[in-house]
């Protein structure tokens, strides 16, 4: 029963409010959409939190894996679509699962962005971020056995952002969704969005095995 409350909440709730944020408060109160995002990833990551040894291993993995994140995209800076961002996001949901994923994602947004500049956007990145993650945990088994279904749901994932993101450039614009904006937008993109997506197939080629075995290595220890 946790565990679809869990979903519920990353699903229905979190989007909600990123909405609300949109069409009800017209994104001035982006930091309290910020915050109320933050509250509910991590309240969906609690509700299947168990007071174990393991599970406190796995909550200190996450917070790495974060911090990995973050520290990635400020590393990457100079290239604006090429960062290992997402790749890291991919393989905390494919390890650690969907709400672990989502938690990653989220956070990794919300933090890099005390970098990178604050707005409107930040939400809309913490959900898209965080939705990659929850994907990859719910489409983990599949993805483990092939190498080329993680190379592809990388490239996926990198179109996958492009085009949410697109989506809050339009109702940031117009207030309302624009079809014809927003397949103005999506065209414009294209170059950015074949970037995200060719990044994040090279980021897992090259992290996928290394980070993986040793995320293994980690779980089958501790029985995580």
């Amino acid at each position: 029963m946790k565990i679809w409350i869990s979903y519920g909440i990353l699903c229905i709730l979190i989007p909600a409010a990123v909405l609300a944020g949109v069409f009800l408060f017209e994104d001035r109160q982006y930091a309290w959409i910020s915050l109320c995002v933050t509250l509910l990833a991590s309240m969906a990551f609690l509700l299947t939190f168990e007071r174990s040894r393991a599970d406190t291993l796995k909550l200190i993995l996450i917070g790495v894996m974060t911090a990995l994140s973050v520290a990635s995209r400020i590393l990457f800076a100079p290239i604006p679509g090429f960062k290992p961002v997402t790749a890291l996001v991919v393989l905390t949901g494919l390890y650690f699962g969907p709400q672990a994923g989502f938690v990653t994602g989220a956070f990794s947004a919300l933090i890099s962005n005390f970098y990178f500049s604050q707005g409107p956007w930040t939400p809309f990145q913490m959900l898209v971020w965080g939705l990659i993650g929850f994907l990859t945990g719910l489409s983990a088994k599949t993805l483990k056995k092939s190498r080329r279904a993680l190379l592809v749901f990388g490239v996926f994932a990198g179109v996958l952002f492009s085009l949410l993101m697109d989506v809050w450039t339009v109702l940031w614009a117009d207030g309302y969704f624009n079809l014809t904006r927003y397949g103005g937008a999506v065209i414009a993109a294209l170059p950015v969005t074949l970037e995200y997506a060719l990044s994040n197939a090279i980021f897992l080629l090259v992290l996928a095995r290394p980070v993986g075995r040793i995320l293994e290595r980690v779980k089958i220890k501790y029985g995580i």
